[in-house]
């Protein structure tokens, strides 16, 4: 499905661009030409052109503020000239008058203002990084895949993600600094889950009404009545549990940022991990074990006692996943269809901040390092319960059935897809589903030992082994296609291509589609990029990718805004 989904999709720029970093400073050439030099030299049949990577400073972010400021200011005006009517239709709802009428005063900023159009030669400063555009979707493969240089740490090379997808914070990372980060914020997550084991610890003393009374005796007399019990052992433990368990996804998001992530969809995939992890050791594991975390560690202090102490901790634990699975699943669907943070946000930005702004200028992406850890939690609960606990899993099949139909309708009618993932996260749920299923066949291995059945527990040795040759023959055959493209495929739609005409048309959109300033516009992005060129020579046919105009009719009057020049830059 994959594959058939790229070969059936439009020519996408990633496929042509090649993200080189941990170029080699050199004293004799600015960064923009040791990348022309080099690949020139290496890759002359295959090279194309590139685009450098600019750290943008302090000017550069007030420039994007000023232009954000214009847009409140207009929509102030606009307020104050048309007075337009109050009322609202619902809580999200624009006014009743849906018609605006859109001036042309941005444009006109944009081409007079003078501080837009300041020297960005003198603002932007070069990066050890570049987007290296190549020819044929196959060069810019084998050029990925390849070392560059004898020096594994010089001109490091990754498939560059989609221009919506790119992450451009961290570009400018030095190379040799992500394995230390990677490292950090490892201990900065485990650290995190022991942290995490103080609201963790007190849930599970919520689920144990002996040692409550025992420890607060003048609580006996409450905790007798029926009602309160169920309340304070069954409800209440996964409430708690959920709102700490909120605070989770954006911490991990900040540690997967720090970590160097060249896209937005990597940083969702490693939020996604170790959010995954988090919860899975935090809501299962550690609220089976009961008791001290001491004692929890000391839980496994036997491997072979691992089964046989499962099958007896999970069944102590039915009712607090069942009201885990209501109160986090049932109603986290029901805040899904609601959207209770936008809705929250909209109404401060409406009625406090007074912005009377259009709900769409900020559109949402869907939140894979939150719901995708959530449902395969509940998967995991479900595969692991169902043998001594059946009872959980008509509240599971309710669940995915309506999770099914909200997020089918919340992605088709909510979510904007600003890039594709081209199903990464698919990985992750599949390994978690074996790994559900070896511990669900583990748990079933210590039932039958503690009930003495040597016969079921002879049967069910095999089946471990038979899902983990499973998991392994899926590694082979399947795991390669999400991590490199097929050469067959890439050549094949090379070849298409070029026989539909339409790699010119690549070409040309080439260098407008990596633009990193959000308050130029794309023929600065272009401008810039002919510079890196210099000279016709570095894309063949200019005249057959431009029909009727020549260069300097490119650049027209942002000729003295697109002067970039790179050897001034350096040396400055």
């Amino acid at each position: 499905m994959r594959l058939e989904r790229i070969t059936r999709s439009p020519p996408n720029p990633s496929h042509f661009t090649v993200l080189i970093r941990a170029i080699p400073r050199s004293s004799q050439e600015t960064y923009s030409d040791s990348v022309k030099n080099f690949f020139t030299k290496y890759h002359s049949s295959s090279y194309l052109s590139h685009q450098m990577v600019y750290r943008c400073g302090r000017v550069q972010k007030l420039m994007s503020d000023a232009e954000k400021m214009y847009m409140i200011f207009k929509d102030a005006s606009f307020e104050q000239n048309c007075k337009p009517s109050l009322m609202q239709r619902g809580l999200c709802g624009a006014p009743t008058s849906s018609f605006t009428i859109i001036s042309s005063e941005m444009d006109n900023v944009r081409g007079k203002s003078g501080f837009i159009h300041m020297d960005l030669a003198k603002i932007e400063k070069e990066c050890a990084a570049a987007f290296v555009f190549f020819k044929t979707r196959y060069a810019a493969t084998v050029t990925a895949e390849v070392l560059q240089s004898s020096n594994p740490m010089l001109w490091v090379t990754d498939l560059a993600p989609e221009p919506h997808d790119v992450y451009w914070s961290n570009l400018c990372i030095p190379y040799r600094q992500l394995w230390i980060r990677k490292i950090g914020t490892l201990m900065a997550a485990i650290a995190f889950v022991l942290v995490f084991l103080i609201p963790i610890t007190f849930v599970q003393g919520l689920t144990q009404l002996d040692q409550l009374q025992q420890t607060f005796p003048f609580l006996r007399g409450l905790l007798k009545k029926k009602y309160m019990n169920q309340l304070v052992t069954g409800y209440l433990p996964s409430v708690i549990l959920i709102l700490a368990l909120y605070t989770v996804p954006p911490i991990m998001m900040l540690f997967s940022a720090v970590e160097g992530s060249i896209s937005r969809s990597g940083r969702k995939k490693s939020a996604c991990c170790k959010v995954l992890y988090f919860t899975i050791w935090n809501v299962f594991f550690v609220n089976v074990f009961t008791g001290s975390v001491i004692s929890q560690l000391n839980v496994f202090s036997s491997v072979k006692d691992i089964p046989a102490q499962l099958a007896k901790a999970v069944p102590r634990q039915a009712r607090f996943f069942t009201t885990y699975v209501l109160t986090s699943g049932w109603a986290s669907l029901s805040c899904e269809v609601v959207q209770v943070f936008a809705l929250f946000c909209n109404l401060v930005k409406r009625f406090i901040l007074r912005i009377k702004d259009d709900f769409s200028h900020c559109p949402l992406s869907f939140p894979y390092h939150t719901e995708v850890p959530r449902l395969l939690l509940f998967g995991f609960l479900g595969f692991t319960c169902s043998i001594l606990t059946p009872l959980i899993l008509p509240f599971l099949l309710i669940y995915f059935a309506l999770a099914y139909l909200v997020y089918k309708n919340q992605i088709l009618n909510v979510y904007i897809t600003k890039y594709e993932s081209g199903g990464q996260f698919w990985p992750i749920a599949h390994n978690t589903t074996i790994f559900s299923l070896v511990l669900s066949q583990i748990i079933a291995l210590g039932v039958f030992g503690i009930k003495e059945s040597s016969v079921a527990s002879g049967f069910t040795i095999p089946l471990i082994i038979c899902t983990l040759l499973f998991n392994e023959y899926c590694r082979q055959r399947f795991l390669p296609t999400f991590k490199n493209n097929a050469a067959e495929v890439l050549i094949e739609m090379d070849r298409k291509d070029e026989l539909c005409g339409r790699m010119e048309e690549t070409y040309r959109d080439l260098h407008t589609v990596y633009c990193q300033f959000t308050a130029t516009s794309h023929e600065l992005c272009r401008c810039g990029c002919l510079n890196h060129r210099g000279d016709v020579k570095s894309i063949p046919n200019w005249e057959k990718l431009n029909p009727g105009k020549d260069r300097s009719q490119l650049k027209g009057s942002l000729t003295i805004h697109c002067n970039l020049d790179i050897e001034e830059t350096s040396k400055k």
